[in-house]
């Protein structure tokens, strides 16, 4: 048996000895970011998508290495443990197979084949399927046993059946071959239960639905589970969906395969076919059925996480607009717009609130308002909040910007996804304790357009709403891979010492919660930390947190110019040695590319002490060198939002707009494009090329073209492109609104097919959905997502 650094290895592909070396430090406490950045001599460059797949399979295979030496145990103690048994225990790579060897010596209930073998009854089971020449009838007779309570023939074949039945459903192999066959060929079904259609309306693509279930999309089993849950849909496995005739199901042939019954009249031949019936449809077919759906339900939420991490990590990686005095615009009609002002730290200057809008219409007092604000603050940037209002505000912003001759702000609509959590937290409360919520959000809008990553980190991940299905996974899986992706992206970023707040410092590497908190007490205290080292000074951080997280830690016009870089401080000695041997000084040499090239990596290798640090570390800070804090996110750049264009019963067919990618899901992307709802580009109209995953093409927080293609303003349903080649006129968009709602009818789905390749491009190749109900089922994801964003 391979041991778990080996699996890991053949896995990812890399050798043994970097996952021994990755694992003995994950076991010493070193973080996935830590190790993936200053520990790439240790581990041979493993990078951190490496090392989140090593710690994640790391934990799975311990708990299976445990589970099997519980398991051998316990057979052993029963006197049952064969070496050939011990073997395939042994070679049990996942816990299903491993569960299924231990079925026929798991301790169990007292069952019908059980209490069948205490009366005495087995031998005739065994001398029934071993010779399936006798008469089950005259056999029977000797072993009816009244005080047992089988008092005649019936009852005693209906227990020898049981014990065989029994006997069959706890042999593993048997069990593998019948998971994979339902598989292969199952298909899943779904249909709406009677009465609830006004209930069912937006399911109404699996009102009649069904599709090969080894290749149902993650998003469309999510959306059919979802029905099932809200009591509109029956879900079931059919494992033959075209052999209803038959008097022998395929599962049930399999089964006499595997067991080697060829029965051809034999006298014994209908007991051993009831025998077989019964493992199937009493034993099996619902528990594996419900296994298999749970597995791919399983995958369906790792899928589906998978999504909301690449989304949430797209926009924590957003390009900042940098430390500019901004001025915050939450939008709001009867209640107001509220305003606050923060200067380049993020530091609240100023809360106001005015109300341009009805009732009140204030306009021009408004108008007058943000024009003193900005004058007084020298405000560099307006940041408006996306929610209801905001187009409105967007005028108002760029009317108050032309009365500005010179240093004229910049504004911009930001989304407020999540800023009212942020708003109700403790967090917000302790730092804000006198504002009101409203107002909080206005400072967190404005921050998060200074620095996306800083500011959204105070608020819960799943808050942020860019996942797909995010209620219907796991939230304890999804939690823990979205604490993954702030941690990964905050530390690749690299955190600002003297200006980060508590929930950003708690994200870094070897830092929690305490900790964090007590830095910002210290700074506060103590003022603004000078080195590096001071951070030994901080209670409760001892010198394992402070290895783990003095390289994620930037000090700017600090004692030591390598402390606004990402250098870890224990490498500061190697770079004394660089120069040494390049004559030259820190402060000169940072930045100097061409000066760094000098540098003789291997006579410095030579020279050193400490063999963890060798090429590739020098490698590493030669590179930070160069380049010291850089920041790893793109250059900030904003979508133009179309004047005139404020709410959805502004668009028109053919129209091409810039918006924002707001959420990527399996089947397309959301954009905003200004009018308060997120339209759908479908995956199939992305590109023009073939694309298996939309993240290939765009990202969240993407600026892009598109082209309206239909408008449904009653359904507030917006069907966009991005290939602003295509045709839309009006027929062909009828067409391919007809083709959504076909149903499951096979003519009809013909016909649906060869529209929408006619839309898509004559005879290029398309990557339409299997089932012509995928649009549909895209806008009904649309709805559930505008809910979330509210």
């Amino acid at each position: 048996m391979p041991s778990i650094a080996e699996q890991i290895a053949n896995e990812l592909n890399v050798k043994t000895s970097q996952i021994i070396s990755a694992i003995t430090l994950l076991d010493g406490g070193a973080t996935v970011p830590f190790i993936a950045r200053y520990r790439k001599e240790v581990t041979q460059g493993l990078d951190d998508n490496h090392l989140r797949h090593l710690d994640q399979r790391l934990n799975y295979l311990r708990e299976l290495t445990d589970r099997r030496q519980v398991i051998l145990t316990s057979i052993e103690q029963q006197d049952k443990l064969t070496p050939e048994l011990t073997r395939q225990i042994n070679q049990a790579d996942n816990k299903t197979r491993l569960e299924d060897l231990y079925l026929p010596y798991r301790p169990k209930r007292r069952t019908k084949g059980k209490i069948a073998i205490e009366a005495g009854i087995e031998p005739l089971a065994n001398q029934l399927f071993n010779n399936w020449q006798l008469v089950p009838e005259i056999e029977a007779k000797a072993f009816i046993n009244a005080e047992a309570g089988f008092t005649d023939v019936k009852a005693v074949l209906d227990g020898a059946c049981f014990i065989l039945a029994e006997r069959f459903v706890e042999d593993a192999n048997l069990l593998q071959k019948l998971r994979r066959h339902i598989l292969k060929q199952a298909h899943l079904t779904s249909k709406l239960i009677k009465g609830k259609e006004k209930e069912a309306a937006k399911f109404r693509d699996y009102f009649e639905h069904s599709e090969l279930l080894k290749t149902v999309p993650s998003h469309r089993l999510l959306a059919m589970l979802r029905g099932r849950n809200e009591g509109v849909l029956n879900i079931n496995v059919d494992v033959d969906p075209q052999q209803e005739s038959k008097s022998v199901s395929s599962a049930e042939a399999l089964i006499m395969e595997h067991l080697t019954l060829r029965l051809t009249g034999q006298a014994a031949a209908e007991f051993l076919t009831k025998v077989v019936r019964t493992t199937w449809k009493v034993k099996l077919s619902l528990s594996l059925e419900t296994e298999l759906l749970g597995n791919l339900r399983e995958q369906a939420e790792i899928e589906a996480i998978k999504v909301f991490a690449s989304n949430l990590g797209d926009l924590l990686m957003a390009a900042p607009a940098g430390a500019k005095t901004t001025l915050g615009l939450d939008p709001g009609m009867r209640m107001g717009c509220k305003i606050a002002v923060v200067d380049a730290t993020g530091k609240l200057l100023h809360t106001a609130t005015i109300f341009p809008h009805a009732p009140q219409n204030h306009w021009d007092k408004s108008v007058r308002t943000l024009i003193n604000v900005c004058q007084q603050f020298k405000v560099e940037l307006i940041a408006i909040g996306n929610g209801t209002g905001s187009r409105e505000s967007d005028k108002l912003a760029a009317e108050v910007i032309q009365h500005f001759e010179t240093a004229k702000p910049r504004k911009m609509i930001v989304s407020e996804a999540g800023a009212s959590v942020y708003s109700a937290s403790e967090f917000a409360a302790n730092e804000f304790p006198d504002l009101d919520v409203s107002i909080r959000g206005a400072v967190s809008i404005a921050r998060r357009l200074q620095d996306p990553l800083a500011e959204l980190v105070k608020i819960d991940p799943k808050a942020i709403g860019v996942g797909q299905y995010q209620h219907d996974v796991s939230q304890s899986q999804l939690s823990l891979t979205l604490d993954n992706v702030v941690e990964d992206c905050v530390n690749a970023v690299g955190v600002d010492l003297n200006s980060a707040s508590a929930p950003l410092l708690a994200r870094v590497s070897g830092l929690n919660k305490t900790m964090a908190q007590n830095i910002v007490t210290y700074r506060d205290q103590q003022g603004r930390f000078f080195d590096r080292k001071e951070l030994k000074k901080v209670p409760r951080l001892g010198p394992k947190a402070f290895e783990q997280a003095a390289g994620f830690l930037r000090i700017r016009d600090g004692k030591n110019p390598l402390d606004k870089s990402g250098v870890h401080p224990e490498t500061y000695p190697v770079v004394e040695k660089i120069i040494a041997q390049l004559k030259s000084d820190i402060s000169s040499l940072l930045g100097d590319s061409d000066k760094l090239k000098q540098l003789d990596v291997e006579a410095l290798v030579e020279t050193l002490s400490n063999k963890e640090f060798g090429a590739v570390t020098i490698q590493d800070i030669v590179t930070e060198l160069e380049k010291p804090g850089r920041d790893p996110r793109p250059e900030f750049k904003t979508a133009t939002f179309k004047e005139g264009i404020n709410t959805i019963a502004d668009l028109k067919a053919g129209m091409i707009l810039e918006g924002v990618i707001s959420n990527v899901a399996n089947f397309g992307a959301f954009v905003d494009i200004g009018v308060h709802q997120d339209g759908l580009v479908h995956i199939s109209s992305l590109t023009n090329k073939f694309v298996s995953d939309p993240r290939e093409i765009v990202k969240a927080g993407e600026i892009v073209k598109v082209k309206v293609v239909e408008v449904d303003v009653a359904r507030k349903r917006i069907s966009l492109t991005m290939r602003l080649d295509d045709v839309s006129t009006e027929n062909q968009v009828n067409e391919k609104s007809q083709s959504a709602n076909n149903g499951s009818n096979p003519d009809k789905k013909a016909k649906a097919k060869t529209s929408t390749k006619h839309v898509a491009n004559k005879n290029k190749k398309t990557n339409r959905s299997k089932d012509s109900g995928n649009a549909a089922m895209g806008n009904a994801f649309a709805d559930a997502f505008a809910k979330l964003k509210k």
